[in-house]
């Protein structure tokens, strides 16, 4: 049964200190086969140290919530506020959508839509967020509803989105559904 101990300067927010203590025992439990109940991790605080010839006695600032990130992208897109998705995306960001197409801006993503369909829905059933190197990694996955131009509805169809966010700016969403069936079999 691991047994985690973690050193901190103080400064650190409840809430961050909860996600760290759950993610630490999550990791834990990925790479030794221990149950929750056998996983312990708690935190200590070192009120000052040194390294480098540095004297330290405040924390460092905490990593936003990656799925809160893409959560915010996605309502504000669902809102049509466009101003405020942008500001969840990376200087660099890029969208790859079914078809091999390769969008870096909102208005690209208008623009590609508009002859698609009058307006598109997102319904959230699963968001799943993992880390690695310096950023992390969402899936949102569910289903899309809508209307196409001429007044016919859909619904039910399938999608996943990846997401890619560093820093806490969204970096890269790949995208893949099902819609492109549903309009293959209306030509």
């Amino acid at each position: 049964m691991p047994v985690i101990s973690v050193t901190l300067l103080p400064g650190y927010p409840p809430e961050v200190r909860h996600r760290l203590v759950q993610r630490l025992a999550l990791t834990a439990r990925s790479v030794i086969a221990a149950a929750e109940a056998g996983t312990t991790v708690f935190i200590q605080e070192a009120s000052t140290y040194q390294r480098d010839g540095q004297v330290f006695t405040g924390g460092g600032a905490a990593r936003p919530v990656a799925g809160e990130v893409v959560m915010g992208f996605l309502n504000a897109l669902a809102e049509r506020d466009l101003a405020l998705a942008a500001t969840h995306l990376g200087p660099d960001f890029e969208m790859l959508l079914p078809g091999h197409v390769r969008l870096h801006t909102l208005q690209e993503l208008l623009d590609w839509s508009r002859p698609r369909y009058l307006s598109i829905q997102k319904s959230i059933h699963h968001l799943d967020e993992s880390w690695r190197g310096d950023g992390a990694v969402v899936y949102a996955s569910g289903h899309l509803s809508g209307v196409f131009h001429n007044g016919d509805t859909f619904e039910g169809i399938r999608f996943i989105d990846r997401f890619e966010v560093v820093e806490g700016k969204i970096q890269r969403q790949d995208v893949w559904n099902d819609l492109e069936e549903v309009l293959t079999a209306r030509s």
